[in-house]
């Protein structure tokens, strides 16, 4: 097997690395907001940012053209996820669950007017989704959700509470999943709706994360009505769209490279930086963490370029998208823990701190990683789909 980009792939790779020398804000560098760390400043630069990208068709480059895509190959986006993500570039969490969760879905199972009325602009960067799934005791399963949406008249009228609704705040819409049918089996009896966050009923708590930024929410929804053509796909076959769903946010693409990037750095430290008249990288257990790091990365680039592959196929992943976020997921939280031994104490330091190693990055990573196995699905969850879709268990 030749695991080498084609000519035309380098070249594109050149053609973004060009690219985004020239557009990546100095002020956004300054900044240095990592996962989870966004503000009002670097929420109004990523969205400029990701305009730019929609307006050359760079931001859903896969999508069809006509919704605002360059039907780019799978490996021709893979390369983009990899320069964006290795580039610290403004796009960020909300970014890739919008693109890469929400919109494909709506290509999937929405109607013609739902994929005009939101695709197209998602791939522009003008319209933002959060995701209305967990509730405080609907989390890892899912199918036990009680938010319902009952039939009233030519809408819906939804009642009830979510819960890590990721940048609701900011958010101009919410991808709702309720339960449309109380008496059906628990897997059954749900749809999933377009929900327009300026609805009337509508309150957004925050929910101040360990880095003590606001980027989670609480998300009430009090009698809030909706028109029937917000229903995305069939009437209580929600389970199986937001099965799906999340393997599109399970592949994990760009992740590899962002964690590369992380490990390069750590390198250079190491590299640079003396104890007790050596480098750092002169000390053999430094040595061989940080090649383990890199091996480790390495696979996880691996997985990330085979699902590419099977979308290039016009298969879809299942089994595999939730090996690939188990592994780097926890290659993540290593390079963060190597990280953090190798700093010693000047890794515990703010980036107020004078004395403070690569801006702080490796503490804040250290902290923001710490959710990384746990959002969309534990890696408990993830195991038990690897174990049942993928090798067949348990078995008789």
């Amino acid at each position: 097997m030749d695991f080498r980009f084609s000519e035309d792939e380098e070249a594109f790779r050149e053609e973004v690395r060009q690219w985004l020398r020239q557009e990546i804000p100095q002020r956004w560098i300054e900044l240095d907001p990592g996962i989870w760390e966004e503000t009002e400043e670097s929420w109004a630069l990523a969205r400029a940012f990701q305009r730019k990208l929609g307006e050359i068709g760079w931001l859903a480059p896969a999508f069809p053209r006509e919704y605002g895509g360059l039907e780019l190959s799978h490996m021709k986006r893979l390369v983009l996820a990899e320069e964006l993500a290795y580039s610290k570039a403004p796009v960020s969490v909300e970014v890739e669950i919008t693109v890469n969760w929400v919109a494909p879905s709506i290509m999937l199972f929405g109607t013609e007017e739902q994929k005009k009325n939101y695709v197209t602009p998602i791939a522009r960067g003008e319209k933002i989704f959060c995701i209305g799934y967990s509730e405080p005791d609907a989390g890892s399963d899912l199918a036990s959700l009680r938010t319902r949406a009952v039939e009233e008249g030519d809408g819906y009228v939804i009642n009830g509470q979510k819960i890590w609704c990721s940048y609701a705040h900011l958010a101009d819409y919410c991808w709702l999943a309720a339960r449309t049918d109380p008496d059906a089996p628990r897997h059954q009896g749900i749809s999933v709706f377009i929900v327009d966050m300026k609805t009337p009923g509508i309150t957004v708590r925050p929910l101040i994360n360990i880095l003590n930024q606001h980027s989670f929410n609480e998300v009430f929804f009090d009698d809030v009505w909706i028109p029937k053509e917000n229903l995305v796909g069939q009437n209580n076959n929600g389970w199986y769209q937001v099965m799906i769903a999340l393997d599109f946010e399970r592949s994990s693409v760009g992740w590899a490279a962002s964690n590369r990037r992380g490990i390069e750095e750590l390198i250079d430290y190491a590299r640079n930086t003396t104890r007790n008249g050596k480098p750092l990288a002169s000390d053999p257990l430094v040595r061989n963490q940080l090649a383990q790091l890199v091996v480790e990365n390495e696979v996880a680039c691996m997985m990330a370029y085979r699902l590419a592959w099977m979308f290039s196929r016009g298969l879809h992943p299942s089994y595999e998208s939730s090996m690939s976020m188990v592994f780097i997921s926890e290659a993540t939280r290593r390079t963060a823990d190597v990280g953090m031994r190798i700093l010693g104490h000047y890794g515990e330091l703010d980036r107020d701190s004078r004395w403070a190693v690569m801006n702080a990055r490796l503490m804040r990573m250290c902290l923001s990683s710490l959710s990384i196995g746990v959002g969309g699905g534990s890696n408990e969850i993830q195991r038990n789909i690897i174990a049942m879709r993928g090798l067949g268990l348990p078995r008789k």
